[in-house]
């Protein structure tokens, strides 16, 4: 949505900095925490059981001998699975699936995580897993008992802006800028209703972006949530911010509180290319005559997921003659969106299904009158097609009423930082 009237320029950037680091700012990194400790007894130990301990690290708690190994989970691996491909002794993991609240954390294992695992012989000496990015748990053997430690160690949160323009693409400038894919994933994602980030794109196109940074132990992490962005495409500048309303939603709107999101996407596909353009008079590439081409075709590779254009109703899902494989979605307003030359359809993809917008309802094929794999997308208006790339999207709900205060109180701050420093020159003035 293209900002109209004054520009929003009357914060200093140092104030604005200060005040989004009070609005975000999480708790630093400190040294990790024990809050969580528990043993069991061996067979054949003492009967007295031990205080619990801090844990010490597995290689450390290891004696002469011992072994350590690095195992990366596989798909549908399991612990027991794990346990007897290492021939490790089953009763050392029974005993540690006793341990209280430790079932689940074991269980749960995810394909392509890593595990630590210390042993002597076939028993069990240390096993370190890292649950998530703030909690690691840890398993050794302390006087012959099983301790179990979940350890804490969180994020420091820091924000960061970065000012770029395009020489080539969104994906190189923000990376030069010092960011990550993941930031240029969500500008795309945050714009996409306004701008076409495959076709709208061109060199001098600029952007600023506030956004997190998460670092444990001094060290970077990953990139967070991106608070407020500015985009100017072809001379026209796009601004949002992010809000999170009271009952937790998180949205992304424009300064005087319209949602970025419309109520259709303008691609309903992962596409590559257009290749056929939406046109009265187009020369059908297989009949080979003069027929109106009135909708878009994205080429896209077979089998690609194709996601409704907007929320509706499933008026139509199977096959009709040179469409081959086609959906149709009533939608409100008389708008209806049609979606052709399908492979398959989506599980649940049936007529009188309601669907929302983002929903997968099939995949990318050639089915009907289609010389490659493409999507044929159509949007109608009370019976009139109009073309998708180029038609006025509804747009979607905009804040709530309730809490617009609370977003002004909130938005202004992080639209700030998107304002350039003024130089010495002009602060002296």
């Amino acid at each position: 949505m293209r900002l109209r009237g004054p520009r929003w320029v009357i914060l200093a950037a140092a104030s604005a900095a200060m005040a989004v680091a009070a609005y975000i700012a999480l708790p630093s990194a400190q040294t990790p925490q024990v809050y969580h400790t528990t043993s069991v007894q061996l067979p054949g130990a003492a009967s007295a059981v031990a205080a619990p301990t801090a844990p010490k690290p597995a290689v450390q708690s290891a004696a002469f001998g011992a072994d350590a190994i690095d195992v990366i989970v596989k798909s549908n691996d399991t612990l027991d699975g794990i346990f007897r491909r290492l021939k490790l002794d089953l009763s050392d993991l029974a005993l540690l699936r006793a341990l209280p609240g430790l079932k689940a954390r074991l269980d749960s294992l995810r394909p392509g995580e890593l595990l630590h695992l210390v042993h002597r012989d076939s028993s069990l000496v240390g096993l370190e897993r890292r649950l998530n990015d703030t909690q690691t748990l840890k398993v050794t053997r302390e006087h012959d008992q099983l301790q179990a430690s979940v350890l804490d160690n969180p994020l420091e949160s820091r924000v960061r802006t970065i000012r770029a323009t395009i020489d080539s693409s969104l994906f190189e400038a923000v990376e030069n800028a010092g960011a990550h894919d993941q930031t240029a994933v969500t500008l795309a994602d945050i714009f996409r209703w306004d701008i076409d980030f495959v076709l709208d794109i061109q060199p001098g196109d600029s952007f600023v972006v506030t956004y997190q940074e998460f670092y444990q132990d001094g060290k970077y992490l990953k990139d967070g949530p991106v608070l407020a962005a500015s985009f100017i495409n072809h001379g026209h500048e796009y601004l949002a911010v992010r809000y999170v309303d009271p009952d937790g939603g998180i949205h992304y709107y424009t300064p005087d509180g319209k949602s970025m999101q419309k109520a259709f996407l303008r691609a309903p596909v992962a596409f590559t290319r257009v290749s056929s353009k939406f046109n009265t008079a187009r020369r059908h590439p297989i009949l080979n005559l003069i027929r109106a081409h009135k909708g878009i075709d994205y080429a896209a590779p077979m089998g690609t997921p194709v996601e409704a254009a907007g929320d509706g109703r499933i008026r139509f899902a199977g096959r009709k003659g040179g469409y081959g494989n086609v959906v149709e979605i009533d939608h409100s307003g008389g708008i209806v969106t049609v979606y052709g030359h399908l492979s398959r359809f989506a599980k649940g993809t049936h007529v009188g299904a309601h669907v929302t917008q983002g929903t997968v309802i099939a995949y990318v094929g050639m089915t009907g009158l289609a010389t490659g794999p493409h999507l044929h997308y159509e949007y109608r208006v009370n019976g009139v097609f109009k073309n998708p790339q180029t038609v006025a999207l509804p747009d979607a709900q905009p804040i709530d009423a309730r809490w617009r205060d609370d977003f002004v109180a909130h938005s202004t701050p992080l639209l700030g930082t998107l304002v350039a420093p003024l130089g010495p020159a002009l602060v002296a003035r």
